[in-house]
């Protein structure tokens, strides 16, 4: 469904002066094969974002220290295209011939359009998205037997595809990549009550599903692996413990257990070492990052040095800083 929808919208946007929108990736808990809720999954795919001709995103890091993790603003720049036009390229050079900006502003563009000042907007690029999905819908081959139905969301893309009994509700999370590697900002939502929409947190879903995928490579046929994970984000429903933090746990411990102690025989110590981890790190009111500031991840995912080096952030800080939330806890 989302190969056909990147087709489609890359035919509408082709020669335009707006971001091409690149191949989806499958993230989060359904590609990784372990969701806590089957009767309720929610495919969220990344649709990482390349800057139009004639245009270039520069990352900027929040330093502000409000929003928790690591954040950054988007700042779209205009560059040269001169060289594009001698080699016979029809390329505007909006930087070197303002007279054919001001020709394009006839018509929505990019800059007026996506971006709030110099940076990309992230509820305006998801009401754009929106435009997209209903502009191409009836493009594709699955319009036929199935109905679309777009569900609201500031953030992100969210829309359902039902076929009587059958439901697939999909969130498109957009993006931009850090240079070559497995690290993106993306459009996800904050744990901030107010996040400015030019605001675009860094996201580490794609490395993460790597090490998934990394670690079925290496693990027997029969491993329980991603039943423990499952279980124990099945069993804690309903508590302060974020399925984001089992995961964490989870992910430190196949990362430190040799591959051959995740069969079924071994199932019940797997959950005991889990639960235990959980405890100490409640008690030491600490529980790091599985990828920031790791030099261990497996070879194959692709961290920039400053992700890589940096100083692990603390999952269970708000923890450290409520005695009544980690009393709870």
């Amino acid at each position: 469904l989302m190969d056909n929808f990147i087709i489609i919208f890359q035919h509408i946007l082709f020669n335009t002066f707006y971001p091409e929108p690149q191949r989806a990736i499958g993230v989060g808990s359904a590609f990784e094969g372990w969701s806590p809720r089957e009767e309720d999954v929610v495919y969220r795919v990344l649709v990482p974002l390349i800057p139009p001709p004639g245009h270039t995103f520069h990352l900027e890091m929040d330093t502000s220290g409000q929003i928790p993790g690591r954040n950054f603003s988007i700042r779209v720049e205009l560059v040269c295209t001169c060289p594009r036009e001698q080699q016979g390229e029809n390329t505007l050079c909006f930087l070197h011939h303002p007279e054919e900006q001001q020709r394009g502003n006839e018509e929505p563009t990019f800059l007026n359009t996506l971006c709030t000042g110099s940076y990309l907007d992230v509820e305006k690029t998801a009401r754009w998205f929106y435009q997209l999905v209903r502009a191409s819908w009836r493009a594709l081959p699955q319009s036929h037997n199935w109905h679309l139905v777009l569900l609201p969301s500031s953030r992100s893309c969210k829309f359902k595809v039902t076929r009587g009994r059958e439901r697939v509700t999909v969130e498109i999370l957009f993006g931009v990549q850090q240079g070559n590697s497995d690290i993106f900002v993306s459009s996800q939502h904050t744990e901030s009550l107010f996040t400015p929409s030019t605001m675009w947190p860094e996201t580490y879903a794609v490395a993460e599903v790597k090490f998934f995928r990394y670690i079925t490579s290496q693990v027997p046929h029969d491993s329980w692996h991603l039943r423990c994970l499952q279980l124990l984000a099945r069993a804690l429903v309903g508590f302060d413990f974020s399925t984001y933090t089992l995961k964490t746990i989870v992910m430190h411990l196949l990362n430190t257990i040799p591959v051959s102690g995740w069969r079924r025989r071994h199932f019940l110590q797997r959950l005991g070492d889990a639960m235990r981890y959980l405890h100490f790190s409640l008690l030491g009111k600490r529980l790091d990052h599985f990828i920031v500031g790791n030099q261990n991840v497996p070879e194959g995912i692709r961290l920039p040095p400053d992700v890589q080096n940096a100083e692990p952030p603390n999952l269970f800080l708000h923890l450290a800083q409520d005695l009544a939330a980690h009393t709870q806890a």
